[in-house]
């Protein structure tokens, strides 16, 4: 049997997104961990504002899935600062509250997209890659 030649650059696998979990629940920080670990690289996993401001500065991940509501700073805040400080990040809101207004404020803050918990086993995988392919 022959292999077929291929160019180079139709062998070249992306590697997975390396990607920063922030949730102040370790039941659902498990839970995302489970969803994404097939096929993301979860570098690790923080559950205050504080801790994720320190977090992505230091691992410089490709996506950050950031809750709202947060101890120490809150998710905006710190989706705001980590959008000004690493613009190349892709963040993807997570929260329990689905209104237009907190929609609204996740979009102004620098979100890539945003998620509400009921929905993340069937759109958080699909915002990560999306993400991934549109920057």
């Amino acid at each position: 049997m022959r292999c077929l030649e291929l160019p180079c650059h139709s062998m070249a696998l992306r590697a997975p997104p390396r990607v920063l979990l922030a949730d102040d629940h370790a039941g659902v920080l498990s839970a995302l961990r489970r969803l994404l670990g097939p096929s993301c690289d979860v570098v690790g996993c923080v559950m205050d504002g504080a801790a994720l401001l320190e977090a992505a500065a230091r691992l410089k991940p490709d996506v950050i899935v950031i809750d709202i509501s947060m101890p120490k700073v809150n998710g905006l805040k710190a989706c705001r600062l980590i959008r000004e400080a690493r613009p190349e990040t892709n963040i993807v809101i997570l929260t329990g509250s689905d209104d237009r207004s907190t929609r609204r404020r996740a979009f102004s803050a620098g979100a890539s997209a945003f998620i509400p918990k009921h929905r993340m086993a069937d759109d958080l995988l699909n915002a990560i890659h999306r993400d991934r392919t549109d920057g």
